[in-house]
């Protein structure tokens, strides 16, 4: 039986298998016991938080701590086991060490991995992490396209559906610290979403000696896992150093029928000299294809539980069968990021970069041959397909796409006495195609061709389209900061001020649509923050920030027509607002044997975007719905301990009372959901967790509670709080021959949890009939829920050499 497609990436990664297998010959520097070296992992965390904070502190100090670094990167030494590293920025922000990120299960993706942390809620729809596409999260109850995502400095999401897709861009063993700022981003950040905050991963800086790493992983649903490292050392007496990692994972789907195969390289080279100089040069690709599990609504729920999914087994006509259900994508990223000390007061930073992604999502759909419609057009009798007993075409709803984009940050910052200031600029392409077709099923369920190559045409030979758009987007930024610092040091003030240009041009070939569409925002952002040092263990913090999130999805930008009667459902010009944030927090930090970080903040929004999925044609796409104004208020803790009698504690916690401020619109009516919950937004949620290291056994346990969640804005459905819980443990030598801290992990997720509804998939205004404040009888929509849960074990045996 044919496979619904056979993808293959445009972009080859040959060349970094060449590298890789040259980096290993590379590099004569003598092999060194891993205990007696500098923890490279600590020191590379520092210097991104480093990095985090300079915008608002001119002169960030940070301990240097020097112990035993184990293969894998982790020291057994952090706070919190990892969860709680020391921040100093004016504002809440959390983060994740090697320790951390190092006893988690190699499959995890940052999303996952933040899942701990204080106001993050991760709506988990696999038990092994690995599903990017079907996942939530959340962080103040704003989702993950209004958090910025930042690898490496540059912003990795699809600048239009803005995404996170996290596990394209790095392995986890590759990672060297992930931060998390909650409700507001860095006004040097190259980020034009990031209303609900600024998620920021690291990539580990290449080994100063020659050697590598090596990773297995086997588990539950017939996971099996590769992942090899190759550090060059210095190569020559040239001081470049750089490290080449490939991986390969599958595993069947846990819930359905299908697997998740996943190809994925990293490569850096990077050249460091003098004070603060230093040259890079990061490439990763990844390429991954999967099938969806069906999202059920709360009834289907009740009726199926987690046996609700895609047919296993084709037959005619059967357009909910999992190999129709498919989706893949192939994604490179290229950065060189530079930064020079061009005197005692100037420093200059660059960061070009390119990133390519292309790919497909399918959807089991129907078709009458000779009654359907291309825009407003009639488009039979259709050409391609089979006809099925009941006079319909199985075919698959096909949305394929391209995205090129590339751009450039550059900033300047000027140091002299207590002053810093700081400009900068950052300008952004970005160029994405995305037209739909419509694949022909063969009698055993197997399609033509999943990236439209052999579509089904109309009478007029054309192929037969939902949409055929192409937007092209620039974005043009410029923002200045300045900080000073007084009293003895122990006060910063800074100010900052970043203005955002963002043009859409759109076009759609779709007959009867609106060829010519677009949008050009503008949004002033203005910043202003101060922390003081009562001690240098104590600190206080406070500032205001504004926040400018576009729409996501292109949905909102085309004019939409129903293929089955030509009719069009929706118009492009709704919606299409920009989303305005106004945000104050307050906050406090000590450090020492109790570590704590708890702030107090505020939130008021316009325009609140809200995104969610829809269906069009049979198939589900992503748009954004205005959700009018909302209010939050709340209050976020997090308690560690430093390492006592090998172990280390940590707790998180958050509260949050959020409201929507308007009566939305539906028709020609209004709901009257003013003063209603927000959706996505437990009022409690917090985590606890354990670890220990001894330097041969170590292990980490931890407890995520999440509360009752709504999933409509009239708060008349809602799914139940839930808790879940994850344990590692395992044992590692010193040094065996060439082998050093050999280990076994065993990774188990969800202990006792065999399934259960982790978050909202699509929202809905109100999910029973409702009526609206001037009399209208409005109807109801179910919401569709993400399924987490699936006890999951994963057994890993990795050594360093």
């Amino acid at each position: 039986m044919p496979k619904a497609s056979s993808f293959t990436p445009d972009t080859p990664f040959l060349p970094v298998l060449i590298l890789a297998a040259a980096l290993s010959s590379f590099g004569a520097a003598p092999d060194a016991d891993a205990a007696a070296e500098t923890t490279d992992t600590q020191m590379e965390t520092q210097d991104k938080e480093a990095d985090d904070t300079r915008a608002t502190s001119a002169h960030p100090e940070y301990v240097t701590v020097k112990s035993r670094t184990t293969a894998d990167g982790s020291t057994g030494h952090s706070p919190g086991g990892g969860l709680m590293p020391h921040q100093k920025a004016p504002r809440a922000q959390s983060g994740l060490t090697r320790d951390y990120i190092a006893r988690q299960s190699p499959t995890e993706s940052p999303v996952a991995l933040v899942a701990n942390l204080p106001g993050v809620i991760y709506s988990a729809n696999d038990p092994l992490g690995t599903n990017d596409d079907q996942q939530g999260l959340s962080v103040r109850g704003l989702d993950q396209t209004e958090i910025g995502y930042l690898f490496e400095g540059v912003p990795a999401a699809p600048p239009l559906f803005l995404m996170p897709y996290t596990s394209a861009t790095a392995d986890t063993e590759n990672i060297s610290s992930v931060t998390l700022t909650q409700g507001s981003s860095d006004a040097a950040s190259p980020l034009y979403n990031a209303v609900g905050g600024q998620l920021s991963v690291h990539l580990s800086k290449p080994k100063r000696t020659a050697g590598g790493f090596m990773d297995l992983s086997y588990g539950s649903y017939a996971l099996n896992r590769e992942f090899l490292r190759l550090d060059s050392g210095e190569i020559g007496h040239t001081g470049v150093t750089g490290f080449a990692s490939f991986s390969y994972r599958n595993a069947s789907q846990w819930r359905g029928a299908g697997d998740s195969p996943r190809f994925h390289v990293d490569s850096r080279l990077l050249k460091e000299w003098g004070k603060g100089n230093s040259a890079s040069l990061i490439f990763s690709f990844n390429r991954q294809r999967q099938y969806y599990l069906r999202a059920p609504t709360k009834a289907q729920w009740k009726a199926h539980g987690t046996n609700f999914n895609y047919s296993r087994t084709y037959t005619d006509g059967d357009t909910s069968y999992y190999l129709l259900q498919e989706n893949a994508r192939a994604q490179t990223f290229l950065a060189a990021p530079v930064n020079l000390h061009l005197n005692h007061h100037l420093q200059l930073s660059l960061t070009p970069y390119f990133i390519y992604v292309s790919g497909y999502d399918g959807f089991g759909t129907s078709l009458d041959p000779n009654t359907s419609y291309q825009g407003n057009q009639p488009a039979g009798p259709l050409q391609g397909g089979v006809i099925g007993a009941d006079g319909k075409i199985t075919a698959v709803a096909t949305d394929t796409f391209k995205q090129a984009h590339s751009g450039i940050t550059a900033s300047l910052e000027w140091k002299a006495g207590r002053n810093s200031l700081t400009a900068g600029t950052w300008y952004s392409y970005y160029d994405f195609s995305n037209p739909s077709r419509y694949a022909a099923v063969y009698a055993n369920g197997g399609a033509s061709n999943m990236l439209g190559h052999h579509p089904i045409l109309t009478a007029s030979g054309e192929p037969l389209s939902s949409y055929n758009s192409h937007l092209v987007q620039q974005v043009n930024a410029l923002f200045v900061q300045d900080s000073f610092k007084a009293l003895s040091n122990k006060l910063t003030v800074s100010a900052a001020f970043r203005a955002i240009m963002v043009t859409r041009t759109i076009s759609n070939a779709l007959p009867g649509a609106r060829y010519r569409n677009g949008s050009s925002y503008f949004s002033p952002q203005p910043q202003v923050s101060a922390s003081y040092d009562i001690t240098p263990h104590d600190q206080l913090f406070i500032n205001g920030t504004t926040g400018f999130r576009a729409p996501s999805g292109i949905s909102n930008y085309n004019d939409r027509f129903s293929v089955a009667t030509g009719k069009q459902n929706r118009n492009a010009t709704s919606d299409t607002r920009p989303e305005y944030s106004i945000g104050e927090e307050l906050g406090y930090r000590h450090t020492g044997g109790v570590n704590i970080s708890a702030s107090v903040f505020n939130y008021n929004f316009t325009n609140r975007q809200i995104s969610t999925t829809s269906t069009l044609n049979g198939a589900q796409v992503s748009e954004s719905i205005n959700g009018g104004g909302q209010t939050a208020r709340g209050a976020q803790l997090e308690i560690s301990l430093k390492r006592w009698h090998h172990f280390s504690p940590y707790l998180s916690g958050q509260y949050i009372h959020a409201t929507i401020d308007n009566n939305l619109k539906s028709g020609d009516d209004y709901l009257p959901t003013r003063g209603k919950k927000a959706i996505r937004t437990p009022t409690f949620s917090g985590s606890i967790g354990l670890s220990y290291d001894d330097e041969h056994f170590f292990g980490m346990a931890t407890v995520n509670y999440v509360g009752p969640t709504y999933s409509t804005f009239m708060n008349d459905e809602r799914i139940p709080g839930f808790t879940t819980a994850n344990l590692s443990m395992g044992y590692r030598l010193k040094k065996v021959g060439f082998a050093k801290s050999p280990q076994i992990q065993l990774n188990l997720m969800n202990l006792g949890q065999p399934g259960y509804l982790s978050g909202v998939n699509s929202v809905s205004f109100n999910a029973k009939p409702t009526t609206g404040v001037y009399g209208t009888r409005i109807a109801g929509r179910a919401p569709s829920y993400f399924v987490g849960g699936g006890f999951a074990g994963i057994v890993s045996l990795s050594t360093g050499f």
